[in-house]
């Protein structure tokens, strides 16, 4: 996932920002209503980009690895190490095979409940060498997958799971696993992690030092499909839209004669978001904890963890809340979840919540106040999870955000605020949550916890307000800053 996509999508936005981007100010592109079209343009760029270098990312994982032929598995070892075999004698063992379950949501919002069965099964020369070995060295990957709605009850995700399982067993039991043309190593990935935890359940063979293998069907000159033509089209496609939408408008000759003689406008979009990140006097601990949040994720990506999504038994090992530990002595997860997520969707979207929010809260609560009702209304909202949910993983700054967001409305419905941002974020902020706590209800969200957060941000606010308007009349100045 991460270099087939995330790579390819991030890395092109570098060069748009920092060099293609204050060169679009050389053209005129303000309509006549005063909009400009600048952002249209970048993300035509980043698309003629992004979209090829995906593309050419597939082909090169296909394209690449070298077929090497061998008589048996026991030949593979005497041969030079390559990406794909072609094995004329084998023997699988199907009465030795071991699997792993892996159950994860998905979607946005986690609309999607994931059943994945990944099973490994031992590869031999021939039947007489599988009947007395104790250990295997060479495995078959097979992996069966289905997906129901995360909104349906546990017990019927339990039904769904039973029927899939039989299902799988059953398909697993008639195919004929030697029908296959060549066999491609297994890499490091989702995939492979799954297959090598197969691997662990096994104990019928010893697995130390196990290459895992899957087969393919098709001829090994069909491999990489469309994807150079798909390539070549898109990265051409991408070109001529890009310098057909640079032809269109004029040049602004004050912004071309200054890119000429090296003094070219300075990218104030980049300045601003670069200000509301960097901590500063009256704006400090909500950086820090946006650093704080994504040092984690980062370090639990470079563990190998994961990026899009997270599996729920490293996440309680990293510290999530869940009801029979935290209740049975571990009352420090009820502090620790709020710094984990469950992958790179979830951390940006609590980000971008946490960003907002702590624009209008930290300069007027004060460092202190603000970093200690976001703690508390992160614990009380983990209590409320453990309270409503029996054996439910939870992780996330949500609750805290939450706890956060309630208190901007209590601030907000006394007017601790000046009419003009209670006018426009009032009705915004009713909008958010509500939307928020609606989404939750579809399942795969920790509802319990949004609540609670949002309940207990609410009450303290209530409880600060005429505090806040007394420090505001005091020091206008100072507050309004």
């Amino acid at each position: 996932m991460i270099i087939d996509f995330v790579i390819p999508l991030i890395f092109p936005a570098i060069p748009i920002i920092f060099y293609l981007h204050k060169r679009l100010n050389i053209l005129n592109l303000k309509a006549k209503n005063g909009k400009t079209y600048t952002d249209f343009y970048i993300f035509i760029l980043w698309l003629s980009i992004s979209v090829p270098t995906i593309i050419a990312q597939d082909y090169l994982k296909t394209a690449t690895g070298k077929l090497t032929q061998v008589e048996n598995v026991s030949a593979i070892s005497k041969q030079e190490q390559t990406k794909y075999y072609k094995i004329n004698r084998i023997f699988i063992d199907k009465s030795k095979a071991s699997s792993y379950t892996l159950f994860e949501v998905s979607g946005k919002h986690d609309t999607d409940f994931n059943m994945t069965i990944y099973v490994v099964v031992p590869v031999f020369d021939k039947k007489n060498n599988a009947s007395t070995a104790t250990n295997c060295k060479y495995w078959l990957g097979i992996k069966y997958h289905n997906q129901v709605s995360n909104s349906i009850s546990d017990s019927r995700k339990e039904s769904e799971y039973q029927s899939f399982a039989n299902f799988s067993e059953t398909e697993f039991n008639r195919t004929d696993l030697s029908d296959f043309i060549y066999l491609e190593r297994v890499g490091n990935s989702e995939t492979g992690d799954g297959y090598k935890k197969a691997l662990k359940n096994c104990i019928k063979l010893n697995t130390e030092g196990a290459t895992i293998f899957i087969s393919h069907k098709e001829p090994f000159e069909n491999k990489n499909g469309n994807s150079f033509l798909w390539f070549i089209c898109t990265l051409l496609g991408g070109i001529v839209i890009s310098l057909i939408a640079i032809l269109i408008p004029k040049f602004n000759q004050r912004e071309l004669k200054n890119l000429e003689s090296g003094n070219p406008q300075e990218n104030k979009d980049l300045k601003e978001f670069l200000e509301f990140i960097k901590p500063r006097e009256g704006y400090f601990v909500t950086p820090i904890l946006i650093y704080l949040n994504i040092a984690i994720f980062l370090v639990m990506f470079i563990s190998g963890l994961g990026f899009i999504s997270f599996n729920g038994q490293d996440l309680l090992n990293w510290g999530a809340n869940y009801q029979p530990y935290t209740s049975n002595g571990e009352w420090w997860r009820l502090i620790t979840n709020v710094f984990l997520h469950g992958g790179f969707m979830h951390l940006l979207s609590n980000m971008f919540g946490l960003l907002f929010v702590g624009i209008f809260l930290e300069p007027l609560l004060g460092r202190t106040k603000y970093l200690t009702i976001y703690l508390v209304t992160g614990i009380i909202a983990s209590l409320a999870s453990i309270w409503w949910y029996d054996a439910t993983v939870s992780v996330g700054a949500s609750g805290a955000i939450f706890g956060l967001y309630g208190l901007f409305l209590s601030l907000l419905l006394t007017k601790v605020f000046p009419p003009q941002i209670n006018n426009v974020f009032l009705i915004t902020t009713l909008i958010f949550i509500g939307y928020n706590l609606l989404m939750g209800l579809t399942g795969g969200i920790d509802n319990a916890a949004h609540i609670g957060g949002l309940i207990s941000g609410f009450v303290i606010g209530l409880i600060m307000s005429n505090s806040l308007k007394s420090e505001k009349k005091q020091h206008p100045k100072e507050i309004n800053d």
